[in-house]
């Protein structure tokens, strides 16, 4: 009797730790499982996949022209590389598993401002490593050069430059600040401006996310990159096809070595060059909080703090975890949801509640939310 009991409590723990194990893909393969298997309706995820297909960003694909057709904005020529993009395609991982796919997934392209997310991501893995001893610390303390000297950039923090709620004040790599997305016809008013106090106001600005860039890199003081590479990337079984630029003119010397500071996005060229199959590598990181296999990759803080909307930005974490408060951006999605978000449209959806990653590549960023709305109905 005792022999049968022991058998059947032997049996069930190891049932349930069959149960309780999570996939993660290795380097060269990642499983694709039967949609219907991991509850999904297969003609309504194939519908989805269609509708995707059909919400192509309707843009040129030569990226020079989408770039250069703004209108509005000085300083806007291109100081980084830009690159053509692919067609629209995009991924479901259900569990882990590939359970759709459309498109040309290798493709290494553009992602412009989710390069903001991998940004996020080197400065995370300084502030796990006490290099970065508190996200509230003035970023003065930590750069050697000019760029937090004035009276009003001395008061600005690591968490003011992630929220992007910094008011940076400057220009970098021949980039002012009022120059990016200015609101309005530029004036003597509008460039020399009363400041707004550092966390009292969001602004997206490309030229400040570049700030923190620099500041990052003179934190680790090796190319970002290759931090990037080393800590994140190679561990969760990237590819070695993704490669993260910066300006012609970003370049500075450290240590006697000469480096390139990277673009926080591709606004003037540059940011990330990446497969979609590697963004979904990023995403089932942040899906998985931060653990891949039982290596704790960025940690459990860094994540609960990205996703914590900013107080004057109630849909924005750290740069780029957009949220889904109040579900204002995703009606159909849980209110826990978040997505890495880049021009183009560039979208790495993470849904903690569903088990679920999506990436779509270059959907028109209008229907962002229609879209990831007929995937959710596809679920059983």
């Amino acid at each position: 009797m005792r022999k049968s009991l022991t058998f059947i409590l032997i049996f069930f723990s190891f049932f349930i730790a069959q149960a309780q194990s999570v996939y993660y893909p290795e380097r060269f393969e990642w499983q694709r499982r039967d949609a219907s298997e991991l509850g999904f309706n297969q003609q309504k995820l194939n519908e989805a996949v269609t509708f995707a297909q059909e919400n192509e960003i309707n843009a040129p694909r030569d990226l020079d022209i989408y770039l250069n057709g703004r209108v509005g904005e000085p300083y806007n020529e291109m100081v980084g590389p830009v690159k053509a993009r692919g067609p629209m395609s995009g991924l479901v991982v259900k569990n882990g598993y590939i359970v759709a796919e459309w498109g040309d997934l290798e493709s290494v392209d553009m992602t412009f401002s989710v390069t903001k997310s991998f940004l996020a991501s080197v400065v995370g893995v300084a502030y796990d490593k006490g290099l970065i001893r508190n996200v509230h610390d003035k970023v003065r303390a930590y750069s050697p050069y000019g760029e937090f000297d004035s009276e009003h950039n001395a008061k600005i923090s690591w968490d003011h430059l992630l929220r992007q709620t910094s008011d940076w004040e400057g220009t970098l790599w021949g980039k002012p600040d009022w120059a990016d997305r200015p609101a309005g016809r530029v004036t003597e008013a509008i460039i020399n401006r009363e400041r707004f106090e550092p966390g009292t106001t969001y602004k997206y600005n490309d030229s400040r996310v570049n700030v923190l860039a620099l500041a990052a890199l003179h934190v680790w003081r090796k190319p970002l990159p290759m931090v990037l590479r080393e800590h994140v990337m190679d561990p969760i079984g990237a590819s070695n096809t993704w490669h993260w630029e910066g300006y012609h003119n970003s370049w500075v010397n450290i240590d006697g070595i000469k480096m390139q500071s990277v673009s926080g996005g591709g606004h003037f060229g540059g940011g990330m060059f990446i497969s979609a199959y590697d963004q979904a590598r990023f995403g089932y990181l942040t899906l998985r909080n931060g653990k891949w296999k039982d290596q704790q990759i960025l940690s459990e803080e860094w994540l609960d703090m990205a996703r914590t909307p900013t107080q004057v930005q109630e849909d924005y974490g750290f740069m780029n975890f957009f949220l889904n408060t109040g579900k204002k951006r995703m009606p159909a999605a849980p209110e826990s949801a978040f997505f890495h978000l880049g021009d183009g449209a560039n979208v790495v959806y993470v849904d903690q509640e569903n088990d679920l990653v999506i990436v779509l590549r270059w959907v028109n960023s209008g229907k962002i939310g229609d879209v990831i709305g007929k995937f959710l109905e596809a679920q059983n």
